[in-house]
């Protein structure tokens, strides 16, 4: 994106790094222990990481960055110079036109030095196309980008204000207004360049008088629920420069009465990058999220089984609650779900230990019998979840439903995965070729956990763990699940 506003690219990457550094130590409440800084991790294709500079003790202070130096709604000018309440937008979308508005004051803009050393260019699945996004095959994590949702809202909410104001939102690209369909797309584009840096890099702020010392983590998606969305959002400079890593994550940050405060939770030798960790989920996300796959990840994987394939394996014509009185039931009782996830088994893991109770409700639902369902409706109780015969052999149908959907097989995607490049070569991988890389690690992650939820079917199967329930109207979904 080219812009009056943009800041120069021939800039070097380590002038934006110390101008950066220099914008924070002129503020007299920035405090940075000396003992930390920040480092060009490029060559690991890590872009911009904090790195200790001499040892560390566990619970040391790492940096302390006021409130108000937080880029938010609460300490932009914006917020004083539109006519109406832009909070009322919501924490997202307020945050979202508060930063469109910052990043074209360009230097005018109090967080200037910040935004030279954010990304403008993305990995996130906002930013993927459609060929693109073809290659994570069967992935849940498609259907959960909600770029069509998030054009409504820009174009619903963000766009008039925009255009209602020329004078506070200078025409960037050359053009002279963000009118037309040129003007709208721009806008679209630059929207979506915000929303993505605040998906990736944005925290939660609990207002001051009511924190405590419990640790923030960054926010959950592009679009959050009802609950998270009452918490406002805000850009954390330096904060957000430290990678993520699940396995060596040794820094939190704390919300306090007047800051932010990183503090190490573990020991941290002189030379060792300072970790953050963004929490307990699965590469999927981590992709749609922040762009980007480790394997430090990988145990946190997981598939997901959508209601509509259950209810077809089941053999019901479709799965609108209204005309299912199972679901209904279901629904009832709060156990009904668009979709169940099942996470990556450990190797002491059962097949019970990983299944939901409510993926369990719903199978043993439409297993039962119309005569045991009448009885557990007329008493208005869900049935008793269980994995015997029947649920085993539905759940085995919607297991080889998802794996048909699944271009590729898991052999194939090795072997691809191994030979697009070395490890060493990692960050040589450019657009497509780095975006395929990506993909194959998480359709792998995929196909594992479907393959090793097929080995604990056949497990119960051959050992006899099933029990036969004694209704006859069983009989069929029985001869089904002993041919797996």
């Amino acid at each position: 994106m080219s812009s009056s506003a943009h800041f120069s690219e021939s800039q070097s990457f380590q002038q934006q790094s110390n101008e950066f550094v220099s914008w924070l130590e002129a503020n007299p409440d920035v405090k940075v222990n000396p003992k930390i800084m920040l480092a060009d991790l490029r060559s690991t294709g890590a872009g911009r990481g904090v790195v200790a500079r001499t040892n560390i003790s566990e619970g040391e202070e790492l940096f302390s960055i006021p409130r108000s130096l937080i880029l938010a709604v609460q300490n932009s000018q914006l917020k004083t110079l539109l006519p109406q309440d832009i909070e009322a937008l919501g924490p997202w979308l307020s945050l979202m036109l508060v930063m469109i508005y910052e990043y074209l004051q360009g230097e005018q803009s109090r967080w200037s030095p910040y935004f030279r050393v954010l990304p403008t260019r993305f990995d996130t699945l906002m930013f993927w196309s459609p060929a693109e996004l073809a290659e994570l095959q069967a992935s849940a994590i498609v259907d959960k980008i909600g770029k069509q949702g998030a054009d409504e809202s820009i174009l619903g909410s963000i766009a008039p204000i925009v255009k209602a104001n020329p004078n506070l939102f200078q025409p960037v690209n050359g053009l002279s207004s963000y009118e037309g369909d040129a003007g709208t797309a721009t806008l679209l584009e630059l929207a979506h360049v915000m929303g993505s840096l605040i998906m990736a890099y944005a925290f939660d702020i609990e207002k001051a008088e009511e924190d405590d010392d419990e640790p923030e983590g960054s926010n959950d998606g592009y679009m959050t629920d009802d609950e998270e969305e009452q918490l406002s959002k805000g850009m954390v400079p330096l904060a957000d420069l430290l990678n993520a890593d699940a396995d060596r994550n040794n820094a939190r940050l704390y919300q306090e009465e007047e800051a932010l405060v990183m503090k190490a939770i573990k020991p941290i030798q002189e030379g060792e990058e300072i970790f953050n960790d963004y929490g307990e989920i699965p590469r999927a996300d981590l992709l749609r999220r922040y762009g980007y796959v480790t394997d430090n990840y990988a145990s946190y994987d997981v598939v997901e089984f959508s209601l509509a394939d259950i209810c077809q394996a089941a053999g019901l014509l479709n799965s609108y609650v209204e005309s299912q009185p199972r679901l209904q039931l279901l629904e009832e009782h709060d156990l009904l779900d668009d979709g169940y996830v099942i996470p990556r088994p450990s190797p002491t893991d059962t097949l019970q230990d990983i299944l939901p109770i409510e993926l369990l409700a719903l199978l043993t639902t439409l297993c039962q019998s119309q005569e045991e369902f009448e009885q557990r409706r007329s008493k208005n109780k869900p049935p008793k979840p269980a994995i015997e015969t029947p649920q085993a052999g539905l759940l085995y149908k919607v297991l080889q439903t998802k794996q048909s959907r699944y271009a590729t097989s898991l052999a194939h995607d090795m072997q691809l995965l191994s030979s697009l490049t070395p490890p060493q070569a990692d960050t040589a991988l450019e657009g497509s070729s780095r975006r395929l890389k990506m993909a194959l690690q998480v359709r792998i992650g995929e196909k594992e956990i479907l393959q090793a939820i097929q080995r604990m079917l056949d497990s119960l199967a051959s050992n006899g763990s099933l029990k036969r329930t004694a209704n006859g109207d069983h009989d069929s979904r029985q001869s089904k699940a002993a041919r797996y």
